[in-house]
C-alpha cells in the first residue's frame, strides 16, 4: 500500500538549500525539471507524538555517530549547535544555507525494519 514517503522543507532560499543537500550532505537526487531537485533518503520512520494541535510536523535526520557528522560538518563550514542529550538520542542542528534549521541526531532507540 504506501511504498514511500515525501517530505517537504520550506525555505526561504530553496535553491541555496537544495545545493546544500546535493552538495553537502551529497543525498541522490533527480531534477524534475527547471533544477527542481527531488531527493533520495536513507529508510525513513514515523512516530505519533502527542500534542495539544494537530498539523504540527518535524523533520530529522537520523546518523550513527553525531560527533563524526558535526566533525565533517565543520570540515565544510557547516554550522551546528552542541549535542543535546535526549532519552530517545543524541541531537544537534545544522543550518542551511536558507537560514533555516535541520535537526539531526544518533538514535538511542530501536528502529524499524524498512518497507
Amino acid at each position: 500500500m504506501i511504498n514511500g514517503a515525501h517530505i517537504v522543507i520550506y525555505s526561504t532560499d530553496p535553491e541555496a538549500d537544495r545545493a546544500f543537500l546535493r552538495d553537502t550532505l551529497k543525498l541522490p537526487n533527480v531534477d524534475v525539471g527547471g533544477g527542481w531537485l527531488i531527493f533520495g533518503l536513507p529508510p525513513a520512520e514515523a512516530a505519533i507524538h502527542p500534542s495539544e494541535k494537530n498539523d504540527v510536523h518535524e523533520v530529522f535526520l537520523m546518523c550513527e555517530d553525531i560527533e563524526a557528522f558535526i566533525a565533517e560538518m565543520q570540515q565544510q563550514g557547516v554550522t551546528t549547535t552542541a549535542v543535546q542529550e535526549q532519552r530517545w538520542g543524541r541531537l544537534t542542528q545544522i543550518t542551511l544555507p536558507g537560514g533555516g534549521k535541520l535537526g539531526v541526531y544518533e538514535p538511542r532507540h530501536a528502529r524499524p525494519a524498512a518497507l
